[in-house]
């Protein structure tokens, strides 16, 4: 009897190894340029980026990064580290903050550290301190000379304050002390070319707004004559207290 093909049978038929290499092939071709396109596309969106916004994204993508992470966590460990060390518990950065703060800096900074009288122009120098003008006084203002013809008996050199007639290089004046006390600082126009000079020393004759200018010679006293004139009494602006002037004997001693 012969045999007979059932009809639920199926005929498996395999390719051959021709056709197998080029259904390959074909998927090959289809993979790249699925691929080409994307890579086409992703290019043609990132060239509509502007410069700023390409190097944003970059550093955000960077900042996400696991190892930026760790770094920028050591970074903070070493700075709270560093202002653990710093007296009182201020780290550098945060006193720089406050300092920028509280404290002026460039010119304003020149000027907050320079005392009230650096900008009075009217201050001079004696003794190595400032002094500024207190009050004016109207004197007759005559001269003197420290020999016998103007101090008698009394020529010896010494001063009542007992300095030396040549202390302050011999411009010193002679007042009465009820009025100018001994070590008083004053200027008269036209003496010592308008410096300001010590009172220390008084005379019999010299009472009330009366003053005596001294000069090496008796010649030179004789030329000054006798003037009326507006005495300029000054005070130290540094608002420490007066020197001594019993403290600052000593032979030509220049208070300038």
């Amino acid at each position: 009897m012969p045999k007979t093909r059932s009809p639920f049978q199926v005929q498996v038929v395999l390719p051959t190894r021709g056709q197998v290499g080029a259904a390959a092939r074909f998927a090959a071709i289809v993979a790249v340029t699925a691929a080409s396109a994307i890579v086409t596309k992703e290019l043609r969106s990132r060239s509509g980026l502007s410069p700023l916004a390409q190097v944003e994204t970059t550093r955000e993508v960077g900042a996400a990064t696991p190892q930026a992470e760790v770094v920028e966590a050591g970074r903070a460990d070493a700075d709270r580290a560093e202002e653990a060390r710093q007296p009182g518990g201020l780290g550098p950065s945060l006193t720089a903050g406050l300092l920028s703060t509280i404290l002026p800096t460039g010119e304003a900074a020149r000027e907050a550290e320079a005392p009230a009288w650096a900008n009075d122009p009217t201050v001079r120098y004696f003794n190595g301190r400032p002094v500024r003008p207190a009050r004016t006084i109207r004197m007759l203002v005559t001269a003197y000379s420290p020999d016998w013809r103007s101090c008698d008996n009394s020529d010896d050199g010494i001063t009542a304050s007992i300095h030396s007639v040549e202390t302050n290089d011999g411009c010193l004046v002679a007042a009465d002390t009820r009025v100018l006390p001994l070590g008083s600082m004053i200027s008269v126009p036209g003496y010592d070319q308008g410096r300001v000079v010590p009172v220390l020393d008084r005379g019999g004759a010299i009472k009330g707004r009366r003053l005596d200018v001294l000069f090496s010679s008796h010649r030179r006293a004789v030329q000054w004559g006798s003037q009326h004139l507006d005495v300029i009494v000054w005070e130290y602006a540094d608002g420490k207290p007066a020197d001594n002037y019993r403290e600052q004997r000593g032979a030509r001693r220049v208070w300038r």
